[in-house]
Order: structure tokens, then sequence, then C-alpha cells
């Protein structure tokens, strides 16, 4: 697998190409946004290891256009930005894994080969898809097969959550703070109330059942047959 890394420090470019081939993966590097998308277009790599603060601007650019061009590789975005709502920003710009610097090298590796273990979802721009179920980002429209789908705001944040994360187990906990936020109380039942709902809205009329309950664990989406 052909890996790009898009890194204006050299330093750290040289540590991820000698830690990567070390592993058997083959690398090239770039520094500028340019470059990036310039590369990108023409090779067309399977995995971008990208750097959100490059020298001619943000790494973002770089990761919206890749989708933009809807070309299907996993993106892996590292920053010194760690914060929660610099990883938030990197994810929804069309990331599939954000790593905060500084870093240790078995979790970066670890994480790129969980990224390209997941063969099941298909990320762009202004789409998310797990099975024949599909999300418009940009229209806020959610369609299983050619059936719309009426979702209201919150169950279209939680679908989103849990297609960002197909086959990745959802804590209850984790979709209470991602959807109504820390104060809500934590023993409501209000998760559980939404998740039955979109059962019955994503579920109920089709043959293969994509929402799972993890009991004592959360939820999970995916198209593995029903344990």
């Amino acid at each position: 697998m052909k890996i790009l890394i898009v890194e204006d420090d050299q330093k750290l470019a040289d540590f991820l190409t000698r830690g990567l081939a070390s592993e058997g993966y083959a690398t090239d590097t770039v520094s500028s946004i340019h470059d990036a998308l310039s590369y990108v277009r023409a090779v067309k790599p399977e995995f971008v290891i990208l750097d959100r603060l490059l020298e001619d601007g943000d790494g973002l650019q770089v990761c919206k256009g890749i989708r933009h061009l809807r070309i299907p590789c996993k993106i892996l975005m590292l920053s010194a930005l760690s914060d929660v709502d610099d990883r938030v920003q990197g994810l929804r710009s069309g990331a599939d894994d954000y790593l905060g610097k500084p870093f240790h090298l078995e979790e970066l590796l670890a994480r790129i080969s969980a990224l390209t273990q997941r063969h099941h979802a298909t990320y762009t721009a202004n789409e998310l898809q797990v099975g024949d179920l599909l999300l418009d980002l940009d229209r806020l429209e959610l369609k299983r097969g050619d059936t719309l789908i009426e979702l209201t705001a919150k169950e279209l944040k939680i679908i989103e959550m849990l297609m960002r994360n197909p086959g990745r187990v959802m804590s209850r906990e984790r979709i209470l703070n991602h959807v109504w936020g820390i104060l809500e109380d934590p023993a409501t039942n209000i998760v559980d109330v939404y998740m039955a709902r979109l059962r019955r809205k994503i579920d109920d009329e089709f043959a293969v059942k994509l929402l799972k309950t993890r009991r004592g664990l959360g939820y999970v989406l995916d198209m593995k047959a029903a344990e």
C-alpha cells in the first residue's frame, strides 16, 4: 500500500518514512497543499497522513479537496491542534481519524491498520454510506435504497455519528454527550428512546437490519447478521 505523507517538518517526515518503511509500507512525501492535491490527482494513493499546519495553509484544504475529488483514500490527520473542536473540525472536513502530536509510532501504525481494514463504509465530501443506507450531508437527507427517511435534527446527528464509525460500538454516554451535551442527566433513557425511533425508521421495513444493540455497551451500525 502506498502512503502519501503531507508534512512540512522534514525531521518528522523522515521519522514517518523510516517508521512506515520498517513495517513494509511504501511512502512519498510532500510539504504543501498544492503539491499534495497535485499528487493525489495523479497517483490516487490509498492512504494519506496529513498534517494540519502546512507551509502554505491549513491541511483541512487538502482533506476537503480529496473528498471533493471523490478519491476513495483513507485520511489520518496529524496535528498539534488537538482540542476537541480541532478534532471535530478535522473529522467533519472528511478525515477518517485524527491523531494529536506528539504521538507514539505504535499508535500511528495501529490506527493505519484499523482504518485500512474498514471496507464497508464509503466517505466522500458530501455523503456517508453504509450498505444501502446513504446520508447526503449537504441536503441533510437519509435514504435507505430508494426510500427517503424523514428524520429530526437530533436523529440526524445520531445517524451521522454512527455512519462515521461503522462497525464501532458507540456507548450511550458518548451519544448523549455528542447530541445533547454534557449537561444532560446521564441517567436519562433518552438515547434508548431515540434509538428505538431510528430502528423503526431505518430497519423495520427492510430485511437487512443495520442498527444493532450491544447489551451493556451501546449501539453499532453495520451490515453483519444479528448475533
